[in-house]
């Protein structure tokens, strides 16, 4: 139960996708349960939300159109090469603002955001934002208390930092050590940057990491049916979770998440397809994930019809039509998942919680960083070709590498992110 008894943050979001909403989720105590949407917000102007508008359906539309051989992996890079993540080394200046930025700002110059920056300048609060024109809305239109921009992936592209980095009030909460030096590298004041971790769900979490290092205990023994793991390893998770000699009485439970253009929901049919007889077995129990979007949620249906199963026949479709009930419902999935199969997005940080990732095509630039990252921490494996999933996935289990993937997430990526960020605008608010 959250100590924190009233609003001392407003925190703001986009309703692009999932990851900055996701983001922004374990949060919600900080701002007494409150997302504001920079581009759904009360008393926005017609012209506002015509704009954003534009601007979803042409990515969504970009994104679903990568799918085509060829034509659609060029004009994806096209629009990909404007906010891409340039390489680490060598450690030079990369300040100079990008078209993106410039774009962004002309028409934040034409009043983008100023009603809700009119809005929220009365009540003084910290503007806490995940996504990053929501900051240089709140900066160009001077907000009145201070402001802060949450990075979403592990790394970040110059669009992330201000247009004028040496002169900016903006304040950064990063994953790590090497996204404050890429932020060093965009002009951004050492001052300015904060190293906080991303924030992961309480309810996954606990207090003490009680939450996950149990969940982690269970995987373990689920994902490590010869024991091979725990025979080599055992003493090195000594001191991070509690007995994992415990009985496996239940199938192992892969969970497939669908980003938010629903632009993988096939790969998630062709699984079902391909597991169906361990599903009915009771080898393997699916969780297809379809998040907020009735469409991709109706589609597994269908499949699940085409493919003969009935109701609770170790398959669940797990859906919210509104974003934050999903989070919640999915947040609570992933307590009995043990495998969870997504695009190296936002949810690469979830390793933390102790879960081995198989990794979807990336896609971006930032999801080719998330990516390299996820096998860095040895917590993600690539996805072999998913028509033979029913051969390659039960000889990951048997060998021990998602045991092992699993247990390398959850002792190398940090978890206390949501803590860190909340002990940062509590200090003198309880």
């Amino acid at each position: 139960m959250s100590m924190i008894n009233k609003k001392i943050i407003n925190l703001v979001a986009a309703d692009m996708g999932y990851g900055h909403q996701r983001a922004a989720y374990p949060l919600l105590d900080l701002s007494r349960g409150e997302i504001i949407t920079i581009n759904n917000y009360p008393g926005i102007l017609q012209w506002e939300k015509d704009y954003w508008v534009k601007s979803l359906r042409s990515y969504e539309k970009l994104s679903r159109f990568k799918k085509i051989p060829l034509l659609g992996d060029l004009v994806f890079a096209v629009m990909d090469a404007f906010q891409k993540i340039p390489s680490f080394y060598p450690f030079r200046d990369l300040s100079r603002p990008t078209t993106q930025q410039k774009y962004f700002f002309s028409f934040i110059r034409k009043g983008l955001g100023q009603e809700l920056i009119k809005q929220l300048n009365p009540s003084g609060l910290p503007f806490v934002t995940t996504f990053f024109v929501a900051a240089y809305i709140a900066e160009y239109h001077n907000y009145q208390g201070d402001i802060y921009c949450l990075i979403c992936d592990t790394d970040a592209s110059r669009a992330w930092a201000p247009l004028d980095p040496k002169n900016s009030r903006t304040k950064f909460l990063v994953p790590s050590e090497k996204v404050r030096e890429r932020f060093l590298m965009y002009g951004v004041k050492a001052e300015n940057i904060i190293i906080s971790g991303f924030p992961l769900p309480k309810e996954n979490i606990g207090l003490k990491k009680e939450i996950a290092a149990r969940d982690l205990a269970r995987r373990v023994v689920a994902l490590d049916p010869t024991g091979k793991y725990q025979t080599n390893y055992g003493s090195l998770l000594e001191d991070f979770i509690p007995d994992f000699s415990l009985p496996r009485d239940k199938p192992v439970t892969v969970t497939f998440a669908v980003g938010g253009a629903g632009a993988q929901k096939e790969i998630g049919g062709l699984v079902l397809n391909k597991l169906s007889s361990l599903v009915k077995a009771k080898k393997i129990k699916l969780n297809l994930v379809a998040g907020s979007r009735p469409e991709v949620k109706d589609y597994f249906l269908a499949e699940l019809n085409k493919n003969g199963f009935g109701k609770s026949e170790g398959v669940e479709i797990i859906f919210a039509a509104n974003k934050l009930d999903y989070f919640g419902k999915f947040n609570e999935c992933l307590h009995g998942t043990d495998i969870l199969w997504t695009k190296p997005s936002e949810l690469s940080f979830y390793c933390a919680l102790g879960l081995p990732i198989i990794m979807s095509e990336p896609v971006g630039s930032q999801e080719d960083f998330n990516h390299e990252w996820l096998l860095a921490m040895g917590a993600g494996i690539d996805s072999p070709d998913p028509v033979s999933v029913a051969e390659w996935l039960p000889d990951l289990i048997e060998s021990g590498r998602l045991a092992r993937a699993a247990a390398d997430g959850f002792i190398n990526a940090e978890k206390m992110g949501t803590y860190n960020i909340e002990r940062l605008f509590t200090k003198n608010n309880l």
